[in-house]
């Protein structure tokens, strides 16, 4: 495909993407409107909203990593994870319930957190830079969204749509890395009280730190490094779970505490008329 004819597949896709945002209606998967398996692109496609983002006021605050998992990996046929953007407005404080529609096909997973105390330039870092340059750990919820429809998705329309990215939540209680071992901690994951999702930080690409350290070298890679202040979400310890108007959510880490959210219950129809 002609760089011409790349970049108007990249823009429509884009649009397909804010379209959807606009609407509250999922759309079609985008990997029709784009280059196939064209990994390239979706990027380009993400880049185009983050640039776009920023232009309207928004503020970048750090990556997620998705794709972390070896069998999600394997379902999408890919043999790396995919990263994406974190804004200022996608945190959600605990205690702050996630508004009805605020998120078109919600779902839930429990990571741990890193943010950062000092840039990663490099392009291949060590796990002793990585070690330095991180201030502490968190417990954290990624509430994943698609604009896809029933998220019916290739690596290409993930990664087009930031990584499937739409909320945050960090608990409260830094940790700092010499105080628990990210390999070994062990994720326990409920909804409404029962036990939905489980794993450990092996089930992150063998550590979080892998994962981030992936990412660092990645982003430096492509000219946009990890800075200080940066926050990582590292990626699922354990499947994510789909969540309804109502759901309580509490992840507990072993060795950084726990974090929670909620769903706020929908409106009742006719409410304020």
């Amino acid at each position: 495909m002609s760089e011409s004819k790349s970049s108007g597949a990249v823009a429509k896709a884009a649009a397909a993407l804010e379209e959807a945002t606009r609407t509250g209606v999922p759309c079609p998967p985008v990997r029709a409107l784009l280059p196939e398996a064209d990994i390239e692109a979706a990027y380009a496609v993400q880049q185009l909203h983050v640039e776009r983002a920023v232009d309207t006021g928004r503020r970048l605050v750090g990556r997620k990593i998705g794709l972390t998992s070896p069998a999600v990996q394997q379902q999408l046929g890919v043999d790396q994870p995919d990263f994406g953007a974190l804004f200022a407005d996608m945190a959600v404080a605990q205690g702050q319930p996630i508004e009805a529609g605020r998120l078109l096909q919600p779902k839930v997973e429990a990571e741990v957190a890193l943010v950062l105390g000092a840039d990663l330039p490099h392009t291949a870092p060590t796990v002793a830079d990585l070690l330095r340059a991180t201030a502490f750990a968190l417990p954290a919820l990624e509430v994943v969204d698609s604009r896809i429809a029933d998220w019916d998705i290739t690596i290409v329309d993930t990664v087009a749509d930031n990584a499937s990215c739409g909320l945050y939540v960090l608990g409260g209680t830094p940790v700092t890395l010499d105080r628990v071992d990210l390999h070994a901690v062990k994720m326990t994951l409920t909804k409404n009280g029962e036990t939905v999702s489980e794993g450990t930080g092996a089930d992150c690409l063998g550590s979080p730190l892998t994962a981030a350290l992936w990412l660092a070298s990645t982003l430096a890679g492509l000219g946009d490094p990890l800075r200080v202040g940066d926050i990582v979400l590292t990626g699922a310890l354990g499947p994510m779970v789909p969540a309804a108007a109502g759901d309580e959510f509490t992840a507990r880490i072993e060795g950084l505490g726990t974090v929670a959210t909620t769903f706020a219950s929908a409106p009742t129809q006719g409410a304020g008329a």
